[in-house]
């Protein structure tokens, strides 16, 4: 999939909101820098940050140290390592009876 496409409809799509919104005589940096939006957008942010640290922050951190740094990454890492020596990857796999 060509991810250059998606950006390109990206960008013409936000041009497109940004020339309707003009015709109305939306001003997007009022909005922005009013009290009550920034108001709401603090609210949410705080919810956010409450539900990452109280629910999510702890497996996010197990699933990412224990098991992609460690169980992954080192591997990966270490294969690369002996490829460049010259020697094949340790898969540590137990062989099928035959």
């Amino acid at each position: 999939m060509n991810t250059q496409h998606g950006f390109i409809r990206l960008v013409i799509l936000l041009i497109i909101i940004i020339a309707v919104l003009s015709y109305f005589n939306f001003d997007i940096k009022k909005f922005f820098e009013s009290d009550i939006v920034r108001n709401n957008f603090n609210y949410a942010w705080n919810w956010v940050m409450y539900v990452w640290e109280t629910y999510l922050a702890g497996p996010a951190g197990y699933l990412w140290n224990d098991i992609f740094i460690d169980l992954i990454w080192n591997s990966f890492i270490e294969n690369l390592q002996r490829f460049k020596q010259g020697i094949g990857p340790d898969f540590n796999m137990p062989q099928l009876p035959k």
